[in-house]
């Protein structure tokens, strides 16, 4: 996997989110985006029990595998290239997963103030 040729939060190359399991809307790894991409799958954040059982809550089952998507199903500890709008939605609730910002696109500045993503960052290296 290569590094993308956009950028994350920081301005600086898109970090790759995760290739076990392997995410992103092209799954390449990334949290690419494009203009097929109406989800904008661009938040690199690391799962929690409790961000899975809010999403499923919300009628977005992401633990359970859909094969014919390619989706493995996710656990507590998967990195995932997650939607803004539902990263926003969840942490509103109060239940948002923390966030990888070496591999969060640049474009969830536009939703987003970078002091509320520093708010739940992971270091790239801790996960």
């Amino acid at each position: 996997m290569t590094t993308s040729l956009s950028l994350n939060v920081y301005g600086t190359p898109l970090q790759p989110c995760s290739t076990d399991p392997v995410t992103g809307y092209f799954r390449d790894g990334c949290c690419e985006t494009g203009p097929s991409d109406r989800g904008r799958h661009i938040v690199c954040v690391v799962m929690t029990d409790d961000f899975l059982r809010y999403s499923k809550a919300q009628g977005n089952d992401l633990s359970t595998p859909r094969p014919e998507f390619r989706f493995p199903g996710l656990k507590a500890g998967d990195r995932w290239c997650l939607c803004l709008e539902r990263w926003r939605e969840a942490h509103a609730a109060g239940h948002a997963p923390k966030v990888v910002l070496e591999a969060t696109h640049q474009i969830t500045l536009e939703r987003l103030p970078l002091s509320t993503l520093r708010a739940f960052a992971v270091d790239a290296r801790d996960t």
